[in-house]
Parts: C-alpha cells; sequence; structure tokens
C-alpha cells in the first residue's frame, strides 16, 4: 500500500509539473487563462465504513480548472485588436459552431469577414447605419466597395445680413444668369450686396456649386435671394421681411427656397444624365443686424461616392467605418458571452473554449450590459500567468515528487530487509 500511496503522490506532483510547465508556456500568449491541479484525498474503506486505524491510500486528481481572472491590457496600433476590460468572451463562429475567446488579436480575410487566426468568425449584432442595434446575430463583414452616392434635398444656412447696407445700383434682371449662354452671363458687382456658395450633389455623386445671392430691396427691412447653380439662375426671386429685432418676420416662418425639377447639368452645359431633383433650402436663420455680412452654418444633406478609410470600434463595441467622403455607417455591434459557471467551459486550444452542461448556455448580450465588460479597441489582453508565482509553485511540485521518491526508495529498503530476514 504504500508504494501505491507514493506513486499516486508522485502522479499528482509530474500533474502539477505539468500545468505549471503548461501555464508558464502560456505566459505570452494573448487571452490565455492559467489553469490549476486541483486534487483530493483518497481513504480507504470497508463494507462496514471507513476504519480509524487505516492510514489513506493517496491522492487523486480531482480537476485541472482554469482561473479567468482579467489579464493585463496592453495597446497596439491595429485597430481590430480588441480586449474585454471585464467579463465576457467574444462570440466566434467556427464553421457553424458557436466558439467563445478573450483572445481578440482579428483581421480581416479574403471575404471581408473579420477572423481571428485559425479563421473562425467574429460575431456581431446588426445595427442600422446610425449604431442602434437591431437583435440578429451575424458574422462580421468589413465591405470595401463604393457606398452608394446621395443626392441633395434640404439645405439650411444661418447667416448675418448687414442692416448697413445700401440698395445695389444696378437692378437683378428678370430672366436670370446663364454661364453656359452665348455669350455666358454672370451677376455683376453692382447688383448684389452679399453671396455664398456651397456644394450639392446629384443623384450620380457629381458635384455643383450652389450659389444665393442677396439684394437689399428699397423697402426697408427686406431682402431677395436669388438662386444659380453652375452659373445657372433656377427658381424665382425669394422675399426675405425682418422685423424690427432684426430676426426673420414669424408670419413668414418657415422661411424657405423650393426648388422643383432642377436638372443636373454637365460642364458643357448638357444634361448629365443624373435624375431631376428637388432641392429645399432653409433660410429661417437668417440675421439682419449691424453687422458685416457673415455666414455661420451651411448644412447639406447630399454626399458623393466614398471609398472605405478606415475602421473605428467604440467601447460599447459598434464597429463604424470611415468613407473618405465624411459619412460613417455602422457595421455592427460586437456581441459578449459570459456563463454561470465559466470553470466548466471546455478548452479547446488556440484560446478558445466551447460550452458544456457544466458551464450552462450563454448569456449573450452588447459590452457594458448585464455584467458584461467593455471593448476596448487597439488593445490586447494579456495572459493572466503570474510566472513568479508559478516558479514558486513548481518548487514546490518538485520537492513533493522528491518526497514521494523517496518514500518509495525507504519502503523499497524497508521490505528488502523483510525479505532478507533468516
Amino acid at each position: 500500500m504504500s508504494f501505491e500511496t507514493a506513486v499516486s503522490g508522485i502522479k499528482a506532483s509530474s500533474l502539477s509539473l505539468g500545468i505549471i510547465g503548461n501555464n508558464i508556456a502560456n505566459a505570452g500568449t494573448t487571452g490565455f487563462k492559467a489553469s490549476r491541479g486541483e486534487f483530493a484525498d483518497v481513504f480507504t474503506t470497508s463494507l462496514l465504513g471507513s476504519s480509524t486505524d487505516t492510514a489513506g491510500k493517496g491522492v487523486a486528481v480531482v480537476g485541472v480548472n482554469q482561473t479567468f481572472t482579467q489579464g493585463n491590457i496592453t495597446y497596439t496600433d491595429n485597430v481590430l485588436d480588441m480586449a474585454i476590460n471585464g467579463s465576457g468572451f467574444f462570440v466566434l463562429n467556427d464553421k457553424g459552431t458557436n466558439i467563445y475567446s478573450r483572445a481578440g488579436n482579428f483581421q480581416v480575410d479574403r471575404d471581408g469577414h473579420v477572423v481571428n487566426a485559425q479563421g473562425a468568425k467574429l460575431m456581431v449584432f446588426k445595427t442600422t447605419q446610425s449604431g442602434a442595434p437591431t437583435g440578429e446575430m451575424v458574422p462580421m463583414k468589413i465591405d470595401s466597395s463604393l457606398i452608394q452616392p446621395k443626392a441633395t434635398g434640404a439645405i439650411s444656412v444661418t447667416a448675418n445680413l448687414d442692416s448697413r447696407a445700401l440698395v445695389p445700383t444696378s437692378t437683378w434682371p428678370t430672366d436670370g444668369f446663364d454661364a453656359f449662354a452665348d455669350p455666358p452671363t454672370s451677376p455683376a458687382p453692382e447688383m448684389f450686396n452679399s453671396s455664398t456658395s456651397y456644394t450639392i450633389y446629384d443623384s450620380m455623386g457629381n458635384a455643383h456649386v450652389q450659389s444665393l445671392y442677396f439684394v437689399k430691396s428699397d423697402t426697408a427691412n427686406e431682402w431677395n435671394v436669388h438662386a444659380l447653380i453652375d452659373g445657372v439662375s433656377v427658381g424665382a426671386p425669394t422675399p426675405i421681411t425682418f422685423n424690427t429685432a432684426g430676426k426673420v418676420d414669424p408670419a413668414s416662418l418657415p422661411l424657405e427656397i423650393d426648388i422643383s425639377g432642377w436638372q443636373p447639368l454637365d460642364s458643357e452645359g448638357v444634361a448629365s444624365g443624373a435624375l431631376p431633383q428637388d432641392l429645399t433650402i432653409d433660410l429661417s436663420a437668417l440675421s439682419q443686424f449691424g453687422n458685416d455680412f457673415s455666414v455661420n452654418n451651411i448644412a447639406q444633406d447630399g454626399y458623393t461616392t466614398g471609398q472605405l478609410r478606415g475602421v473605428e470600434v467604440g467601447d460599447k463595441g459598434v464597429v463604424y467605418a470611415r468613407y473618405t467622403n465624411g459619412q460613417a455607417r455602422a457595421l455592427g455591434q460586437i456581441a459578449l458571452a459570459n456563463f454561470s459557471n465559466t470553470a466548466g467551459l471546455q478548452p479547446l486550444g488556440s484560446t478558445a473554449w466551447a460550452e458544456t452542461f457544466a458551464s450552462g448556455a450563454p448569456a449573450i448580450g452588447a459590452p457594458g450590459t448585464a455584467g458584461l465588460g467593455m471593448v476596448e479597441s487597439g488593445a490586447l489582453e494579456e495572459s493572466n500567468v503570474e510566472v513568479t508565482q508559478q516558479l514558486v509553485d513548481m518548487i514546490v511540485a518538485q520537492r513533493n515528487f522528491q518526497a514521494n521518491a523517496k518514500v518509495i526508495q525507504t519502503v523499497d529498503t524497508v521490505t528488502q530487509a523483510v525479505i532478507n530476514l533468516r
């Protein structure tokens, strides 16, 4: 029995050394979680129960469990490197099966999917373009194709017209101007008091220049606004009446210029093939104060086509694609999973785990909800292995191994002495 007891001790010490060696080997592995051996004593029993004068039979392995404490977070230059600060696991789809990992060193495969080094796809919640989650979970994909342009439909202008301005000396012609006429015509400086220009877009994403000319009338506190696009007059003049406080007369609000059926032209003055479009210019925020003409803000809702410029990930896990036309679109929100018993997860290797009956079903949600941690982009979670502690544990395991080996040697000497009795 002494041999068996010592052998079980040697086996337990060997297992401890193996666990410690594996921990130390993975001290630099991203997302790795240290393991520890758990042991229990083995006691002799009989049909009548245990005996108080019987020695134990050694040690047995109860299990090898991992500790899921937080590892240190280090920062990188790769936006697709992600670390979970807190509880939870990334959800990865490996050939149709969901697996779970703390290692966030992701990359893009040839199809545009965000994957880990083993090719498992990162799962996200589908979102609207503004970032609102829809609840459906899909593999994350980054589309590098051009995004469709949007034709300008609404414009707003905030500006101040100088109340001290004088009425122009020349009259604005009733038939307007045409930069493509023969000869071309354009506004002369003596026909207006001030002007501003900005870019609008047609249905094909082509840029056009729209200009607004402000002309003070003979009537006090009244102005006329003339609109031109690419040097061609569009729409009728729009009158503006200000009150004595310098604000647009409330009776005329909302003050808008409506342009219907504008046909975009190319650089030769010929229809470009883009769809005719309607434009609404909101001038409700204009003012007439005794100060120089100034434009405070111009906003329009159109944009040209855009190429993918980069990707950003917020701490709530929403992934945004940024485009060269200044637009941003949400590609999805990172899905995180948590388990009621993380120690019950089945290690799969490559710092991944699978759910088991012991771990319970995964609770999947967005970062920062239901106790789940936050996602940090451009960062990786280091292994939680404390090398110094592992070296101390290795010394203890080595000492235990040597002590059990000494027990075998001693029992062998005693047995040999008994055999040699005459």
